[in-house]
């Protein structure tokens, strides 16, 4: 292809960051997260969250990104990174969300990030919400269940674009958009009522987010016309259990309500041909203006980024088979693949079969914004012998390649993560993803000193030799 590939790390500002209460910023709801314990719990009855008074909050303290992001940045110059994908946390812009003015501490801060990572040749991948929102908007709005979440979201970003428009050429606007339909409080900012019909909540909570996404593009294209924004899915492609016909259009069924539903939204602008069927099968019934629709056909998103991390298998409801975990949504577990520690099945071929699936299906630039392996990992030496995470990454790194040789037209490649950070799934620092160490445990105890670890030199060579090869 005639881009440049750019070769990254990844990570979000609520698990990373800390500082969770410093200069200005106001709480979010990833702020009010408790860790491995009750997490998954929890994220499933927010009502109970907000109400309970938990002994440790990770996103408080992290790896305390905001006290050390200069020595990490120098870091990712060393592996010769060219992009950094990050996020903003909203509530350290606008405290409260809806606040007549942006908190000044909260844009500078950003702006030393960004001025770090231009000093050395890193291009800023920034995302607008990464499971964050400022929590005010939860207790007054109910989150994204109101549609005035839209016009204040714009105000946001509309206030972000101008800052930094000579500092940022991509943007992303929601993460994992298509959690949302499931995860209505960790995505969504909703408490559901009781008695609510979920799944229209969690199709409303897209629409809106879809609206304000487009509305986002729009005046990213007025403000920064030299940037690009785009959407972010968590994709996995679903293989059919066996070649029993209704386990293949099971597998399609779910693979388009569950990944391909929001990408019709947000890059063709428009409700999938199926989704009347859907809706009168789940009794869904949602608020939707022509306005609205016009706004989603006429500003669509420029890219889609997504993260892999594994394929899923599904057939039909009657199967017997050992189920497996993934990252938000499950299937069954596929015999021809091996598992990581938290049983998320690993398939470097189904990211070549994602790229050239979403590439057939949208036409649009892709761009891999997260790609790794969590391990439980002990410091020896001063270092990880993380080989497993070698290997994890050049096989997939393979695959993308090769899908990039099919013809797919690739923005790049990101690792989640580039140094150890907060897992979102379980809110611990045992499960780690990173090229760096971090000296910090579940509770936050530590030295928060930074150590290479054995994947960190390999990825700085496979960059250093892959740019040699492309001049």
């Amino acid at each position: 292809m005639s881009r440049r590939l750019l070769f990254g790390v990844a990570s979000a500002a609520n698990q990373i960051e800390g500082a969770y209460n410093l200069n200005g910023k106001g709480l979010s709801t990833a702020d009010i997260l408790p860790g491995a314990k009750d997490r998954s719990h929890y994220i499933f009855k927010p009502q109970e969250m907000v109400e309970t008074r938990f002994d440790y909050y990770p996103s408080h303290k992290a790896v305390d990104y905001y006290h050390h992001f200069q020595e990490d940045i120098k870091l990712f110059s060393e592996l010769g990174l060219t992009c950094y994908r990050m996020s903003i946390a909203w509530s350290r812009i606008f405290p409260n969300g809806d606040d007549e003015k942006a908190n000044e501490e909260g844009l500078k801060f950003y702006d030393r990030v960004f001025d770090e990572c231009l000093k050395h040749g890193i291009e800023p991948v920034v995302t607008l919400s990464h499971f964050e929102v400022p929590l005010n908007l939860v207790t007054k709005y109910n989150g994204w269940s109101d549609k005035r979440l839209i016009s204040i979201f714009g105000k946001y970003c509309k206030t972000v674009f101008n800052r930094y428009k000579d500092k940022v050429k991509y943007w992303i606007t929601f993460n994992e958009v298509n959690s949302v339909t499931k995860l209505h409080f960790h995505s969504g900012a909703t408490i559901p009522k009781a008695g609510e019909n979920l799944e229209q909540l969690g199709y409303q909570l897209l629409h809106n987010q879809a609206v304000a996404s487009s509305l986002a593009n729009k005046l990213c294209h007025e403000i920064c016309p030299y940037a690009k924004i785009g959407c972010m899915v968590q994709y996995s492609p679903v293989y059919p259990y066996s070649s029993h016909p209704e386990d293949v259009l099971e597998s399609n069924h779910f693979e388009r309500d569950r990944e391909l539903f929001a990408l019709d939204l947000f890059v063709k602008g428009r409700y999938p041909f199926y989704s009347k069927r859907l809706f009168s099968e789940k009794n869904i019934s949602l608020d939707i203006t022509t306005e609205e629709l016009e706004l989603l056909s006429s500003y669509p998103s420029d890219f889609i980024s997504f993260s892999y991390y594994m394929s899923l298998s599904y057939g039909r409801k009657e199967i017997v088979a050992e189920k497996t975990n993934g990252n938000i949504f499950s299937g069954l577990k596929n015999p021809h693949l091996k598992s990581t520690e938290w049983g998320w099945q690993i398939d470097p071929i189904g990211l070549r079969i994602a790229l050239n699936k979403l590439y057939e299906l949208y036409e649009v630039p892709l761009f891999i914004v997260e790609n790794g392996i969590g391990v439980k990992e002990q410091l020896e030496n001063n270092t990880v012998h993380d080989l497993y995470r070698i290997d994890f990454l050049q096989q997939h790194i393979n695959q993308m390649l090769e899908a990039v040789e099919d013809g797919v037209d690739v923005i790049g490649y990101c690792i989640w993560s580039g140094t150890d950070l907060i897992s979102n799934s379980t809110g611990e620092m045992t499960k780690r993803y990173g090229l760096v160490y971090i000296d910090v445990d579940d509770l936050g105890h530590g030295s928060f000193s930074r150590y290479k670890k054995d994947s960190f030199y390999w990825y700085k060579n496979f960059i250093t030799d892959y740019y040699k090869k492309e001049l």
